[in-house]
């Protein structure tokens, strides 16, 4: 079984560039208030959370890295190592 991540977003940041959706627009999604959602996230706290697994690592990656404000976070679930 391989490892699993948690994508952190922090939509309060978000400032609607859209590079996550032009990066992965099967997992991202611009909505009426301009700014971006993370398809099947959980609000915790303030930000939102996904559970993925290692086949799907890199193209959360490339979204995290689009950002240009830098509001999606990537981290190993078990050791809560930051990964991006």
């Amino acid at each position: 079984m391989g490892k699993k991540y948690l994508v952190e977003y922090d939509r309060d940041g978000c400032i609607g560039a859209a590079a996550c959706v032009a990066v992965q627009p099967d997992q991202w999604t611009m909505v009426d208030d301009g700014k971006a959602d993370l398809k099947d996230s959980k609000k915790e706290g303030k930000n939102w959370f996904k559970e993925i697994d290692e086949s799907e690592l890199e193209k959360y990656k490339d979204a995290a890295e689009s950002c240009p404000v830098t509001v999606i976070k990537i981290f190993e679930k078990d050791t809560k190592k930051r990964i991006i």
